[in-house]
């Protein structure tokens, strides 16, 4: 089992640098599956407005819901994230490695793309995860020891995914 994670205070830049590794290893023909919430540095960030992009395709699903004007809260659509769950967990046969943008509170509970994580770790298909400093002890307990760290820099990570799709390959 082979499970990576970044955790980064800003949780923006955890997101930035998944989402550039997701781009860098579809050029290289890597194939991938999983989720990435990209980010547009130009664009401030919305609160709780939660868009994934699926790999290998980047084919978009908003998993959040609208709230009213002056509502506050996280407006996570546990619907529609388990309707991308199914697609990953779908395209995760072909994959040689799993992309996970973030262990949410879905995840803390059992929910989320846990079953996934679990799938790829049984076929051996290395998994890289976003990790919230806010959930990091609930992953770290998850995990149960067997996750190392990576920086948040996209050459580090993307130095690993692809050895260790070699690896998983071989």
């Amino acid at each position: 089992m082979d499970i990576r994670y970044v955790c980064s205070e800003d949780e923006r830049r955890t997101d930035a640098v998944l989402a550039a590794v997701a781009e860098r290893a579809a050029q290289q023909g890597i194939a991938l599956a999983g989720t990435v919430q990209p980010v547009d540095p130009d664009v401030p960030p919305e609160k709780c407005h939660i868009v994934l992009a699926l790999l290998p395709d980047g084919e978009r699903r908003d998993i959040s819901y609208p709230l009213q004007p002056g509502h506050e809260g996280c407006r996570l659509n546990p619907g529609a994230l388990e309707e991308a769950v199914v697609v990953v967990q779908r395209r995760l046969p072909g994959a040689q490695a799993l992309v996970v943008n973030k262990f949410g509170k879905q995840e803390a509970a059992g929910r989320g793309l846990v079953h996934a994580i679990g799938e790829a770790c049984a076929r051996g298909i290395p998994v890289l995860i976003g990790v919230s400093p806010a959930l990091l002890d609930a992953f770290l307990d998850f995990a149960d020891g067997r996750a190392e760290r990576l920086p948040a820099e996209e050459a580090p990570i993307f130095d690993w995914l692809r050895t260790g799709c070699a690896a998983s390959a071989a």
